[in-house]
This record gives structure tokens, sequence and C-alpha cells, in this order.
């Protein structure tokens, strides 16, 4: 069984923004597990559909993944999923977290008060992204994910519903 732990935001935000899951490789995931908020909050109600099942979907993958020891022998998936909250500006400023790990942190000018070095801990590093579900989110984070050249999938195409097929 995966181990998932919630962080919750600072002091003021109450909504659960992160699952973190140890494993050898981490995999990135942004999914609208709220709605947009209201009244200067970024998270409003729970989505079940379009944020809890594709959440529980990533979350099923991995552990299928994971329990299978002819897929990836020796190797542990991760992940750090984050909340969209289903705006754009939010999960930007969300996607940043997956690039603090490519970031370099200079703690050459920090003095502990001890006068020993800062310790920096760096988050884990993911591997590539999956979501956000919306195009205008995908397209953004793409973009700032590119920079670092962290993978992400492209943002589905929508089809005109003159193009769909129906089988019956």
């Amino acid at each position: 069984m995966s181990h998932y732990s919630a962080r919750s935001r600072p002091p003021g935000h109450t909504h659960l923004n992160s699952i973190r899951i140890d494993g050898d490789i981490s995999l990135g995931g942004l999914f609208p597990v709220h709605a947009r908020g209201n009244d200067g909050k970024a998270c409003g109600e729970l989505k079940k559909e379009k944020g809890i099942h594709r959440l529980e979907a990533m979350l099923f993958a991995l552990d299928r993944i994971n329990n299978d020891n002819d897929l990836l022998p020796n190797i542990t998936l991760g992940a750090r999923i984050l909340d969209t909250c289903s705006r754009d500006t939010h999960a930007l400023e969300q996607s940043l977290t997956f690039v603090q790990a490519l970031i370099e942190k200079d703690g050459t000018d920090v003095k502990c008060l001890s006068g020993g070095p800062p310790i920096i801990t760096k988050p884990e590093r993911v591997v590539g992204v999956i979501g956000a579900s919306a195009s205008s989110v995908s397209i953004m984070v793409a973009n700032i994910l590119r920079l670092f050249k962290v993978p992400c999938p492209p943002p589905p195409t929508p089809l005109p519903y003159s193009s769909s097929l129906v089988i019956g």
C-alpha cells in the first residue's frame, strides 16, 4: 500500500493542496479537485467527476503499477499531485512546485543562528506531469514546464460535434 501525505497551505488557507507519494521516480499531477473559489478564496467546492475521479484514477494507476513486480522491477513510482482549483492562475502557481527541485538555491549569504550553514531541502524532482484538465491551464503550465525541460502531454484538442463518432 502506498503512503499518502497531504500537506496544507500556510495559515489563512483551509484547503489541502498536495498529495505526496514517495517513490524512486516521481510523477507530477495537476487536477481540478476543487471548483473556482469565490469572495477572494482560491478554491471552492469539491469537484467529484472532473476532479476527484481523475485524482483517484492516477492513484489507482500508481498502485497497480507499483504492485506489479513485472512492470517496473525494483522501481517504485511516486507522485506529487496538486489541486488547480479550476483556475489557470492557481494552476500556474502550483506548477512552480514542480520546478523548485530544478532551481539552484544560493545559501552563501545565509547564516544560521548557530553559525553553521543552512539546511536547504529541495522538493522531489518530477520526471513528467499529468494534467491539467482544461486546455487553457495545460497550455500555461506546459509553457512554464518546458523552460525546465519537464515533459507534459499536449493539451487535448477539442473535437467539433460534426467530427465525433458514435458507435451504437
